[in-house]
C-alpha cells in the first residue's frame, strides 16, 4: 500500500468470493507486502521526534538527546536519554512525555526512560538538520 494514499481511497479488502490470491476487483490496486512500512524502531523514533525542548525549536531526537532505544521481544522499550543541562526546566516532565509518546506507538507494550549525564550533551551531538535549523551551519 502506498502510504501517501489515504486509507479511505483504497479499494476494499478482498472477500472470500475473490479467492485466496489476494486479487481485488481493482486490478491496479497496490497490495501491501508483508513486512513493508516502517519498523517498530522507526515508528518509535518518529514518535520521539514530536517531543521538543521548550527552549530550543528542534525536536529532542535531532538535538541528540536520545542516546539509545532498545526494543525487547516482548514489546518493552528502554530509552536512554539526556537533557541539555541538569538545570533544564523540563527535567521533571520531559522523560514522562517521551515515555508516553513511546507507549503510544502500536506494538509497544511498555516503556521506561532513563536520564543519564554521561556523556554530557553538547551541541556537536545535534544532527546536521538541527544545526541547519538553528543557523549553526
Amino acid at each position: 500500500m502506498n502510504s501517501r494514499i489515504p486509507t479511505s481511497a483504497l479499494p476494499p479488502e478482498p472477500t472470500q468470493d475473490e479467492g485466496q490470491t489476494g486479487e481485488t476487483s481493482d486490478p491496479g490496486a497496490e497490495l501491501e507486502e508483508p513486512g513493508s512500512g516502517p519498523s517498530l524502531e522507526d515508528r518509535i523514533v518518529e514518535a520521539i521526534k514530536t517531543v521538543y525542548d521548550p527552549e530550543i525549536p528542534v525536536n529532542i531526537y535531532e538535538l541528540g538527546l536520545i542516546y539509545n532505544i532498545a526494543v525487547q521481544d516482548d514489546g518493552h522499550v528502554d530509552v536512554i536519554m539526556t537533557l541539555t543541562s541538569p538545570a533544564c526546566p523540563v527535567a521533571g516532565s520531559l522523560p514522562g512525555e517521551v515515555e508516553a509518546k513511546v507507549e503510544g506507538v502500536a506494538g509497544v507494550e511498555s516503556a521506561a526512560v532513563e536520564i543519564v549525564w554521561d556523556p554530557q550533551w553538547n551541541p556537536s551531538m545535534m544532527s546536521e538538520a538541527a544545526r541547519l535549523d538553528l543557523g549553526m551551519l
